[in-house]
C-alpha cells in the first residue's frame, strides 16, 4: 500500500501540475472518442499501450476482456457498453486480448475451476471462443477467437447495433503481445 500512497504524492507533485490545464478541462467535459475493452490483467494498460491522456479512452476491463452477449437483465458491462455509445457517442471500439492471458489459459488447460466458481461461471462468456478454436490448446490461437467472439458478442447490444448501421462507430480486435510491445490488429 504504501506504493500506492508514494505513487499518489508523485502524481500530485510532478504529474499533476504539467496536466493541469487538461484536469481542469476534465472537470467538465467528458468526451473520450474510443471504448476500449481489455483484461483485467494488471500488465495490459489501456493508456499505457496507446499512448493517450485522461478522457481519452472509456475502459472496460474483465477477465479475459470478455463481453457477454446482450441479455434485457442490466449488468455492468451491458450500462458501460450502453453508456460509452450511446451517451458518450464514441467513434471507436476496441476489444483487445493479450498474449499469455490468465483466463484463456484455464480455457485452454481445462484448469479446474471448482474453488472459483464465479471465475468458471463467467468463462462460459468465452465458449464460442473455445468452439471458434481448432486447437483449443493453442493459447494463442484461443486468445485470437476470443477477440472476435467478443467482437461478435458486442454487436448483440442494441446501442452498438443502432451505432453500427447508422456508421456512427466502428469495431476493432487487437491482441497485446506483452514480451514483444506489440499491438496485432486482428479485426478481420
Amino acid at each position: 500500500m504504501q506504493d500506492l500512497i508514494e505513487g499518489i504524492a508523485h502524481f500530485r507533485k510532478d504529474v499533476f501540475p504539467d496536466k493541469a490545464e487538461l484536469f481542469a478541462h476534465l472537470a467538465t467535459h467528458h468526451t473520450p472518442h474510443t471504448l476500449f475493452i481489455g483484461c483485467s490483467d494488471a500488465r495490459v494498460v489501456p493508456e499505457l499501450i496507446t499512448g493517450t491522456d485522461p478522457g481519452d479512452l472509456f475502459v472496460i476491463r474483465t477477465a479475459g476482456n470478455l463481453v457477454p452477449a446482450y441479455t434485457p437483465e442490466a449488468d455492468g458491462v451491458a450500462a458501460s457498453i450502453e453508456y460509452a455509445v450511446a451517451v458518450l457517442g464514441v467513434r471507436d471500439i476496441v476489444v483487445c486480448g493479450h498474449s499469455a492471458c490468465g483466463a484463456m489459459t484455464a480455457i485452454a488447460r481445462s484448469d479446474d475451476l471448482s474453488t472459483a466458481p464465479a471465475v468458471a461461471a463467467w468463462l462460459r462468456h468465452a465458449d464460442a471462443s473455445r468452439a471458434r478454436t481448432a486447437d483449443v490448446g493453442d493459447v494463442g490461437a484461443l486468445v485470437r477467437q476470443n477477440v472476435h467472439a467478443q467482437l461478435a458478442n458486442l454487436a448483440t447490444h442494441p446501442s452498438v447495433a443502432r451505432a453500427l448501421a447508422e456508421r456512427k462507430v466502428a469495431l476493432h480486435g487487437w491482441v497485446f503481445d506483452i514480451a514483444a510491445g506489440e499491438v496485432a490488429d486482428v479485426s478481420a
